[in-house]
């Protein structure tokens, strides 16, 4: 499967002036357009600028869009020394840690791609999370300086938090910040995350919900009131950043027949 940038965004169907969907088909195919896509920008953005920013996510989804991305690299074109890695959200736990975001995107795929280890940008999570959060900030000011990241990546969980924005934490609230600590006592933990006024930045905003375990959510996210403090995913994208909202058939399936019936006469 190639595509261009052209062909990925004829794929796009706006949802309203701040999110965007797209349905490339079932859980494999969807993995496939995504790998593909996450490619094409790359290629785009060192070809325009000389260097492709991302910030990567934790998950199952995530790390299944590596895993396809290193299977397929033979087949691109990229100047991977020139693609800078951060991430979205890191848990308190070492870098070695099974349920580590870094650890995890290494294992599924990114150890495989011949990245430059110095363009590698983990969070230091495990310790001194507050001070580690201000100079993962100060390090995105100095690597990002538009604060523009040409590519946004998000999950979604089924509570409605995205990164480690979860509901009704102080992270929500956080103004003139890109990256915060944000306890999270749900989980009874700390968690390192960007903040909506990095997210909402960025080039290329794409969230990644995959499979019928997420269809409850998607549908409540997209059909049920504005409500941020208790779906913090709902305030992704604005109208000049929309967020791009990957959607296979499972995970989309309550919303579009929910859609259908509301517009059948």
């Amino acid at each position: 499967m190639e595509l261009s940038v052209e062909d990925w965004k004829n794929k796009i169907e706006s949802f309203d002036l701040r999110r965007d969907i797209i349905i490339p088909g079932n859980f494999e195919e969807t993995i496939k357009f995504c790998a593909h896509q996450f490619l094409e920008l790359a290629r785009d953005a060192i070809k325009k600028k000389g260097a492709f920013t991302v910030a990567l996510s934790g998950g199952k989804t995530p790390n299944a869009i590596f895993q396809e991305i290193g299977k397929i690299n033979h087949l691109q074109s990229i100047d991977w020394s020139k693609v800078l890695c951060f991430w979205s959200d890191e848990r308190a736990v070492p870098p070695t840690d099974s349920q580590s975001n870094y650890f995890n995107a290494m294992e599924s795929g990114l150890s495989k791609l011949p990245l430059v280890q110095e363009n590698i940008f983990r969070m230091k999570a495990e310790s001194d999370i507050e001070d580690n959060a201000l100079a993962y900030e100060k390090l995105i000011r100095e690597k990002v300086p538009s604060l523009e990241f040409d590519l946004m990546m998000l999950g979604m969980g089924e509570d409605g938090h995205t990164a480690s924005l979860f509901p009704r934490t102080h992270a929500l609230h956080t103004n003139d910040r890109l990256v915060v600590a944000n306890y999270v006592p749900q989980k009874h933990t700390w968690r390192m995350t960007l903040t909506y006024e990095c997210i909402n930045r960025a080039k290329n905003i794409c969230i990644y919900a995959l499979g019928v375990e997420k269809a409850a959510t998607v549908a409540k996210i997209f059909l049920s009131a504005y409500d941020p403090d208790n779906l913090p995913i709902q305030k992704i994208g604005t109208p000049s950043h929309k967020a791009c909202w990957m959607l296979d058939t499972q995970a989309s399936d309550q919303f579009v027949r929910s859609m259908k019936t509301q517009i059948t006469p």
